[in-house]
């Protein structure tokens, strides 16, 4: 049976960075599970590769298996993955959500085939890497930052992350280290 590794972390731990990394990687032969949302498209995304960018009344139609709603300072964000047809039972996949949305695909496909892979980094470097990160935007939303870092706080509490079972964690201080020893992890967990 196939694995659907979850890549999950607080904001700017480098979710992304790594998520392109290891589908990339054509030995880990990783599928992608491609997520909806509301939220508008950023600078530099493309339709259906980070998200597939919809409409609250278009999401309402999708076969839901997890969904997440944010009230950010631009309004209501929502962030979504639907049994869309595009996840058999043979192919690994991989993809990046929250400790909720994990909490749902464990629900939905069962522990043996959901494997979570959490990324950490301390809440100072995350936050230089979210700053850097957004004066990049053409319209730099510091509050929206400020929005994510505190929910994060709540969200990814240890008492949480203790009672989904998550006890392997990735450290991200050196990008390429992280990224192999995700990946060795992976094919670690195929061959047993």
């Amino acid at each position: 049976m196939g694995k659907i590794f979850y890549l999950m972390g607080k904001s700017s731990c480098g979710k992304d960075s790594i998520y392109k990394k290891l589908i990339e990687d054509g030995e880990l032969n990783l599928k992608k599970i491609t997520g909806y949302t509301t939220r508008p498209i950023r600078e530099g995304e493309t339709d259906g590769v980070e998200y597939f960018f919809v409409t609250k009344e278009d999401m309402k139609k999708l076969n839901l298996i997890e969904m997440r709603s944010y009230n950010t300072v631009a309004g209501e964000w929502c962030y979504a993955t639907a049994d869309d047809g595009n996840i058999n039972e043979t192919d690994n996949y991989l993809i990046i959500g929250t400790l909720e949305s994990y909490e749902c695909f464990l629900r939905y496909y069962g522990r043996d085939r959901v494997v979570p892979l959490y990324i950490e980094v301390d809440d100072y470097t995350r936050l230089i890497r979210s700053l850097n990160r957004e004066k990049q935007q053409a319209s730099p939303r510091y509050d929206e930052i400020c929005r994510r870092y505190l929910a994060d706080e709540a969200d990814f509490a240890k008492e949480n992350i203790e009672k989904l079972g998550i006890e392997k964690k990735f450290e991200n201080y050196d990008f390429l280290e992280c990224v192999n020893n995700i990946k060795n992890y992976i094919m670690q967990v195929n061959i047993m």
